[in-house]
C-alpha cells in the first residue's frame, strides 16, 4: 500500500467529493493520505477533514505565500498548540519560495523559522516548500538545527537543485517527489532520484496540483500516486511493491505518531 504524504482535501470542495477521492485513493492502493494546511484557517480545515477518516492525517503550518496575509507572522506556540491534536502528524507546510514572493524574502524566513521552532516544541516533522531558494534553505535548516535543536523533515514535491537534496539527506531529512517525476523534461529530477537513497524517499501528489503522466493537465488527485511511485520504481530499478514497501516505511519512520 502507498501514502500520499502531501495533498490538499480541502481543495475538493464540492458535495461529496471529498469522500470519493478519499475512496477513490483506497481503490487504488493509497491507504493512506497526509492533508496539508497552508494556513491556519486551512489547518483546522485539514483536522476537521482528518477526524472523519481513519487513513487521513494532517500537517499544520502556515506557507511562505500566505506569510504576509497576517502579520506579525503566525507564533510558533500557536502553531504547536494546533499540533497536539491527535490525527496532526507534522507542521508545514512552511519554507521559502522565491519565484512567486507573494510575501519579501524577510518576512518568508521569519515564518520559515516560526514552524521550524513549532516542529521543535511538538516534536513533529516539518514538510518544507523550497522553490528558487536553495541557499536560503539549507542556511536556515543548519542555523535552526544549530541554535534550536534537531528536527525531522521533509522536502516536499521536490523540484530542486541536486545541492539541496544532497544537503537535506545530509542532515537526516527526506525527499518526497511528486508527479513532476514523471513529466518528459524532468530528465535532471530523475537523475537526483536515481542518486539518493531509498531509505530517504517518499511520494505524493501534492493534489490537486501537478497531476501524473498520464493525467498531466488534469485535476490532480491522491489516487494518482500510483503514477509516480511507478516512475520511480523504474528509477530505481526495483519493483512498484517494493517502492510501496519501502516509501510506506519511511513514511512512518518520519512521522511516528501516524504508526
Amino acid at each position: 500500500m502507498l501514502v500520499d504524504t502531501h495533498c490538499h482535501l480541502d481543495y475538493f470542495n464540492q458535495p461529496g467529493e471529498e469522500a470519493a477521492v478519499v475512496e477513490r485513493a483506497r481503490a487504488a492502493g493509497v491507504e493512506t493520505l497526509v492533508t496539508i494546511g497552508v494556513t491556519l484557517k486551512q489547518s483546522q480545515q485539514a483536522i476537521d477533514i482528518a477526524e472523519k477518516y481513519d487513513n487521513v492525517w494532517a500537517c499544520v503550518g502556515v506557507h511562505p505565500n500566505h506569510a504576509a496575509d497576517v502579520l506579525p507572522v503566525a507564533a510558533p506556540e500557536a502553531i504547536a498548540e494546533m499540533a497536539k491534536h491527535p490525527k496532526v502528524i507534522g507542521i508545514g507546510e512552511s519554507g521559502l519560495d522565491y519565484f512567486y514572493e507573494k510575501a519579501s524574502r524577510d518576512v518568508q524566513a521569519q515564518n520559515f523559522r516560526a514552524n521550524i521552532r513549532a516542529a521543535q516544541i511538538s516534536g513533529l516533522p516539518l514538510a518544507i516548500h523550497a522553490r528558487d531558494a536553495d541557499d536560503d534553505i539549507i542556511r536556515i535548516l543548519q542555523e535552526e538545527r544549530a541554535g534550536g535543536g534537531d528536527f525531522g523533515f521533509l522536502l516536499h514535491c521536490f523540484s530542486s537543485t541536486r545541492k539541496l537534496a544532497e544537503a537535506a539527506v545530509a542532515m537526516g531529512g527526506y525527499i518526497s517527489f511528486s508527479g513532476i517525476l514523471t513529466f518528459p523534461k524532468s530528465l535532471e529530477l530523475r537523475e537526483i532520484a536515481a542518486d539518493m537513497p531509498l531509505e530517504r524517499l517518499l511520494v505524493e501528489t501534492d493534489s490537486p496540483y501537478l497531476a501524473p503522466v498520464p493525467f498531466r493537465g488534469k485535476r490532480n488527485e491522491p489516487a494518482y500516486t500510483v503514477h509516480t511511485a511507478k516512475v520511480l520504481s523504474e528509477i530505481k530499478r526495483i519493483s512498484p511493491e517494493a517502492v510501496a514497501e519501502l516509501t510506506t516505511r519511511n513514511f512512518h519512520t518520519l512521522y511516528g505518531k501516524a504508526a
